[in-house]
């Protein structure tokens, strides 16, 4: 358990400080194309327009990534600040500094997060505008001195000692090495905080006194993924066989490297390929003199093209790089493919992967096992969710709504994943468990939805369904309802646990907010709030429309003493998985009872215009009357 904390951990932090830099690649490439183009040893040498050069990697990418650190921790107050902080660090140093943003950004968001936490309510009507500008400035003055002060000398002299250990490195050819670490790191997610939060700014440094550096192709070298891929495509089996050559591609035209990661967990030795692979390929780089003079985001093979430059020596070491690294992945990764045993799972390996990643793969869907039309005469429809309390819930009370209005006798339930039954004609997941509910029931016809509260695909399935029905009127009164619990709910949306104007830094604050109170209330067991966490972490409880669900997993139901709601307002916001979300109700539901109440809420949540209202609602009966209105 310590040991899967702290890889948590150590993935918010890369996430983090991946997240300063990857908004402003577009910045990054706007910068290197203008090195690119008119210094003296450009395509086009122009000392006019060169003259943008430093003043971008000085100022400009700095404080871009300052700012959106600032904004990260505490929206437009903190980038504000954050960049303010980070003046102080580019002043006092005559190196781009991109490590003391990344510092200083998220230092000053949340200073003045905390300030605002602090006078909250003790403000008089009439000088909030005066008190949020002036502590805005001299918080951030004060901030942008101690900086110029301290904060600068310090990453100028750690960022000088890592240039001189990089160089040392190169000098006694031990660069390759770094292969051992940077491959298995890219596996666990580490990919973006290991190039854009250390080789990035390094590189940029390199950048501006030698015209390239190799540090940007250490990680983004699409060679051994490639070799990997193709490997599968004459080794492999099954569907990881069928799928390969569509990875390969999207890996290295794309650059989205996380799409060959199932395929090493699928056979972790293949970890060796990629780690021989790196290696060959840096040693090729720095055997030719191989160097971007830019980053190159996403690592494809047309990035690294752009950002290499422009003379025949630099194109044929890095082409070369990564041609030799493709070719060593291959033949390694086609030795263990043939000597081993393969029981691969490609769908079971792309949810392990989606599952370390901590959120949603934007490559996940492509493992999802094709299948043909609709089914006739459907007479089930099953949603499905890990635990079968909240999300499948919700979206079933849509869709029953739905098929009602659309006069079908179909039945609609939801479920768990584990207990979806084995009849289920056309089952509904979300994109990340649709896998999982493939090999449950695979002769089911499977239906993966991003959005439960508002997705297309509910009436694309209606529309669908009613060209071909016939279900007698028995199996509709089989029909779950919401009504059939209408005895049980009484008083499960209590005043008391709806909260209004909250702010929470992080998913996982809310989510224990929300977790707490359904302690207090005496629904759940203190246990319950691990699960929540863990339930999120598996897969989003993320809905649509700015709602989420939190709840706890499928085992945590014996921790749930009754079923119990909160409602907790969000005004400003809070980011789940890169989805902004103001409204949270964190659910506990036993025997059934809560299923009345969800549905109303998933019924009042489908249309955005509740959801402005229950955000903008000033007291707690008043949001509850929109609940209970629909």
């Amino acid at each position: 358990m310590a040991q899967s904390n702290i890889k948590v951990a150590v993935q918010k932090f890369g996430n983090f400080l991946s997240s300063m830099v990857m908004p402003n690649i577009g910045a990054f490439i706007a910068w290197g194309l203008i090195t690119a183009l008119f210094i003296p040893t450009g395509f086009f040498p122009n000392e006019s327009l060169a003259k943008l050069v430093d003043p971008m990697v000085k100022y400009l990418l700095p404080l871009l990534i300052g700012y959106t650190g600032g904004k990260l921790v505490h929206d437009q107050r903190g980038g504000v600040v954050g960049a303010i902080a980070t003046m102080g660090v580019i002043v006092g140093s005559d190196i781009p500094m991109f490590l003391g943003a990344m510092i200083m950004g998220p230092l000053g968001g949340y200073i003045i997060k905390k300030f605002d936490q602090f006078i909250e309510g003790k403000v008089k009507t009439g000088f909030e505008m005066l008190i949020n500008n002036f502590s805005a400035g001299i918080l951030g003055g004060i901030l942008a001195i101690l900086a110029f002060l301290g904060v600068s000398p310090a990453v100028d002299g750690f960022t000088g000692a890592l240039v001189v250990g990089v160089d040392w490195m190169v000098a006694h050819g031990l660069l390759p090495l770094t292969s051992i670490l940077i491959e298995p790191a890219k596996i666990l997610f580490l990919n973006n905080a290991i190039n854009h939060g250390i080789l990035s700014p390094i590189g940029a440094e390199q950048i501006r006194t030698n015209g390239q550096s190799i540090l940007l192709l250490l990680e983004t070298n699409p060679g051994p993924g490639l070799g990997i891929l193709l490997a599968y495509c004459f080794f492999g089996k099954g569907t990881a066989k069928q799928s390969a050559p569509g990875a390969a591609i999207i890996h290295f035209i794309g650059g989205i490297h996380e799409i060959y990661f199932p395929y090493v967990l699928m056979r972790p030795l293949l970890i060796i390929a990629a780690i021989l692979g790196g290696m060959s390929g840096v040693f090729t780089f720095v055997l030719l003199g191989g160097g971007l003079q830019a980053v190159a985001s996403p690592g494809s093979i047309l990035a690294i093209l752009a950002a290499t430059p422009g003379n025949a020596g630099s194109y044929v070491a890095n082409i070369s790089g990564v041609l030799v690294a493709a070719v060593v992945s291959f033949i390694v990764g086609s030795l263990i493919l043939k000597t081993g045993k393969q029981t691969e799972d490609l769908d079971e390996a792309a949810r392990k992967m989606q599952e370390m990643k901590g959120k949603k793969s934007s490559v996940a869907g492509s493992f999802t096992k094709p299948q043909g039309d609709v089914p006739a005469s459907v007479q089930k429809i099953v949603f499905a969710c890990d635990a079968g309390m909240g999300s499948s819930a919700m979206g079933a009370s849509l869709l029953r709504k739905k098929v009602k209005q659309a006069d079908l006798n179909i039945s609609v339930t939801n479920t768990a994943i584990s207990n979806i039954p084995s009849d289920a004609q056309i089952v509904i997941t979300q994109e990340e468990l649709t896998p999982r509910a493939q090999n449950k029931v695979p002769d089911a016809y499977h239906i993966s939805v991003d959005n439960f509260l508002s997705s297309p695909e509910y009436d694309k399935l209606i529309d669908q369904l009613k060209n071909d029905h016939t279900t007698s009127k028995a199996e509709e009164e089989k029909n779950v309802s919401a009504e059939n619990y209408t005895d049980s709910n009484d008083g499960l949306l209590k005043e008391e646990n709806v909260f209004l104007n909250q702010h929470f830094s992080s998913k996982e604050e809310a989510i224990r907010f929300a977790g707490s109170v359904l302690v207090k209330g005496g629904y759940v067991e203190e246990n319950y709030v691990e699960a929540m966490i863990e339930r999120d972490n598996m897969t989003s409880t993320y809905m649509g429309n700015d709602v989420a669900i939190p709840h706890g997993t499928e085992e945590a139901k014996k921790n749930v003493l009754r079923s119990g709601f909160t409602v907790i307002q969000v005004p400003e916001g809070v980011d789940f998985d890169g989805e902004k979300v103001r409204l949270i109700f964190g659910i506990a539901g036993k025997d059934g009872t809560h299923l009345e109440i969800l549905s109303g809420i998933a019924i009042t949540c489908s249309d955005m215009n509740n959801i402005e209202k229950m955000v903008h609602a000033k007291s707690a009966k008043e949001l509850m009357a929109i609940i209970q209105s629909n």
